[in-house]
């Protein structure tokens, strides 16, 4: 009972009636739903729709916005830890997986995770949501108006120039809380790997993030005041409990999508998603 007075329960229930609650359970819900489809048929993590989903429901929260894109980062890390293990898998059964290639960035992915936590630290909510905006409108314009993927050459570059594109994958998806597939499948494809072995590895590379990524933010979230409640770090438990089951169980359905659909036309839908949410986000910053 003390645990639950400390996380602020008797005071969220007062704030808000029974249907509302209801509602957030329901959006929280259909959230883990679309986030485990798309983590197995697109390789995105999930985490590209968690961010913004759980950021506009934190507004309407009225969480404080210096830590409500934090909390939104941290938890979205978090659920991917085990999307991305069920998604990897499936696409492992599949053979979309090359474990070389990803032995070859595991140890820069993890230099960049490293980084992007200890700089999400220093790091005001007003300028990871700009981040986070900013990159999304990137992605979505990749995914929805190109109508083949961009191709820079043939395969990976030298040691050198992997250990850059793997420190930037890691870091950029640990700031914005995604499991790296959003970054990793297009960069893949640039350097000619086949789509289904992108995603599969993408998916992977979800996990090599989201764990160490997800820690970082629970230790950067101690202490801070005005957190939503249920949040231990940067973690929101209330959303933590409902996405994942959704997107555990929806993950290898996505999965088997990819290998028996053409996937341009979601892909195109899930754009305009983006581009639309990312537009909104920074006009939320601007009023």
């Amino acid at each position: 009972m003390d645990f639950l007075v400390q996380m602020g329960l008797s005071d969220f229930l007062a704030q808000y009636s029974l249907p509302w609650l209801l509602g957030l359970t329901v959006a929280l819900l259909i959230t883990g739903i679309v986030a485990g489809l798309l983590a197995g048929l697109l390789g995105v993590g999930g985490g590209i729709v968690i961010v913004p989903v759980l950021y506009h429901l934190f507004t309407l929260l009225g969480v404080d916005p210096e830590v409500r894109m934090h909390v939104a980062v941290g938890t979205s890390l978090a659920t991917i830890i085990p999307t991305s293990i069920i998604s990897a898998r499936a696409h492992r059964k599949r053979g979309s997986f090359d474990k070389h290639l990803l032995r070859r960035l595991i140890p820069s992915v993890l230099v960049g995770v490293v980084i992007g936590a200890v700089a999400s630290h220093w790091l005001s909510g007003e300028v990871l949501t700009t981040l986070f905006a900013m990159i999304a409108l990137l992605v979505a314009a990749n995914m929805g108006l190109r109508k083949e993927a961009l191709l820079l050459r043939d395969a990976l570059p030298g040691a050198f120039g992997t250990s850059l594109i793997g420190s930037g994958i890691g870091g950029i998806s640990t700031l914005m809380g995604i499991g790296g597939g959003t970054l990793s499948v297009p960069i893949l494809s640039a350097f000619k790997t086949p789509m289904h072995v992108a995603v599969g590895t993408g998916a992977a590379l979800g996990m090599v993030i989201s764990l160490p990524g997800a820690i970082g933010f629970l230790i950067n979230g101690v202490d801070v005041v005005n957190r939503p409640p249920f949040t231990v770090g940067y973690i929101n438990l209330a959303g933590l409990a409902l996405i994942v089951p959704m997107t555990m169980l929806l993950a290898p359905y996505g999965a088997r999508l990819a290998h028996s659909v053409d996937a341009r036309r979601l892909r195109q839908l899930f754009a305009l998603f983006l581009f639309l949410t990312a537009l909104r986000m920074l006009y939320g910053l601007s009023h």
